[in-house]
């Protein structure tokens, strides 16, 4: 049940489906206040306060985007979920983008839409941000989930110290991300930014590499090599995989980060350094401290503050907005005529495992962004790329609604987006079909480009 404070302004200009929503959340007990109009819910904001704004997209006079662009305005942190049976994947993700809190398309089942409304009046209740606009370093992680954004909001204050940080999570959830993101957000954001994964070298190597080496100290050492805690001088040094370095040189990192100077290899004199240090790594530190894998002094030298990044199976409301991201960038790259997926394509991908992580999910919509011939990836593309069949069977709605879209897709396909033509080979009237391509969010012009 809802908190009795919670107040929920419900917008559609189907009086039928708006006495729906009223009633559904009433049950839920929340307080229901409804509109027939985007411009009677802005009025009605002039006078009421309500947590929450659950308004239909395509209305007559302002629609939903528009109606969410005016509340944006005088109400910047109203959380705003807009419903619609015309919406695309596309659509969705361009909207949570400006700020919209989620986007459901219809129909849909109640708890769908009841477990919406809790995520977004969760995620409302996360202190906001000083300024209107997203900070550079902050924009840089894309999430929408509560737990991401507190831990954001503490790298806001960490960032401006010095205390070292240990980030863990597992591999592929954007450890080196947030490092660069609390670089960026610290006094130091105009140094260097330094990274090095220390089980990616031998010691012998390793050891150079971070603290340097002066001519002669070993064989094939022709010239004074300045290590990494001197290249990162004034900045960051990220020591990535922390938890894979050879025993002998967590005592040398312990000295240095004790000292603040570094004695290069083969050296006889200490060189002062400035540098804030970041560790991360996918394994339980604690743990390998307790069993003498990880120095217990080094550990708590490093874990002055620590992150723990939830895994992206933590987080499924990230994936259509990361998805999004990826699909923008890498369409580029691969000249795709590609503009988003399928609704039973970003299913799968919101209920795969996601045993990498937000790597994974890149390397999926790589795949997808490759391999894509038309406007949209499949859900049949996405399972090809997650090389994983469902995890269940389809029920009978669900294949017939996929059989369906399929269908409606093809014949755009062959007729280059004309809908006269399709609706003929259909043997339906043209009514009829375009109401058939708004239930499954195809949109002719999509096909005419790619058919071009």
């Amino acid at each position: 049940m809802a908190a009795p404070s919670h107040t929920v302004l419900a917008v559609d200009d189907d009086p039928e489906l708006l006495r729906q929503l009223e009633l559904r959340l009433r049950c839920e007990g929340f307080r229901v206040l409804t509109a027939a109009s985007g411009e009677q819910a802005l009025a009605i904001l002039g006078r009421e306060q309500p947590h929450l704004v659950l308004t239909d997209l395509r209305m007559s006079g302002m629609d939903g985007l528009a109606l969410f662009a005016a509340i944006r305005k005088s109400h910047p942190r109203l959380p705003v979920i807009i419903l619609t049976a015309h919406g695309t994947i596309p659509e969705a993700v361009a909207s949570t983008r400006q700020g919209v809190s989620g986007f459901l398309t219809k129909p849909f089942e109640a708890h769908v839409l009841l477990e919406e409304i809790r995520r977004a009046l969760a995620q409302a209740a996360v202190p906001a941000h000083d300024g209107a606009e997203t900070p550079a370093w902050r924009a840089q992680v894309i999430t929408r989930s509560v737990r991401m954004q507190a831990i954001l909001d503490e790298v806001a204050v960490v960032a401006e110290t010095d205390a070292s940080v240990l980030v863990t999570g597992d591999t592929g959830s954007g450890k080196e991300l947030l490092a660069q993101a609390i670089h960026d957000a610290s006094p130091r954001r105009d140094g260097p930014f330094v990274a090095i994964n220390c089980g990616a070298l031998p010691e012998p190597l390793l050891e150079s590499e971070l603290f340097g080496h002066v001519k002669g100290a070993f064989t094939g050492a022709v010239r004074d090599h300045k290590g990494l805690f001197q290249s990162a001088a004034g900045g960051t040094l990220l020591l990535d995989e922390i938890g894979d370095m050879p025993h002998a040189l967590q005592v040398k990192l312990l000295r240095v980060l004790q000292e603040r100077e570094v004695r290069p290899v083969g050296g006889l004199r200490a060189v002062p350094v400035d540098v804030r240090v970041i560790s991360a790594t996918h394994r339980d530190l604690e743990q390998a401290s307790r069993e003498g894998r990880f120095r217990e002094d080094l550990y708590y030298r490093l874990n002055v503050v620590h992150f723990a990044l939830p895994a992206l199976a933590e987080r499924r409301e990230d994936i259509p907005l990361l998805a999004g991201h990826f699909l923008d960038t890498l369409k580029a790259k691969y000249r795709r005529p590609i503009t988003g997926f399928a609704p039973e394509a970003m299913e799968a991908l919101l209920k795969a495992p996601w045993p990498g992580n937000v790597r994974h999910l890149y390397n999926v919509v790589e795949t997808c962004v490759a391999l894509c011939p038309g406007p949209l990836a499949t859900r049949a593309l996405v399972e090809r790329a997650l090389n994983r069949p469902s995890d269940d069977l389809a029920s009978f709605d669900e294949a017939r609604r996929a059989f369906e879209r399929d269908y409606l897709a093809q014949l755009l396909k062959m007729t280059g987006g004309n809908v006269s033509q399709a609706a003929r080979l259909a043997k339906r009237n043209r009514s009829d079909f375009y109401t058939l391509l708004n239930r499954h969010g195809l949109e002719p012009a999509a096909f005419k480009a790619a058919g071009d």
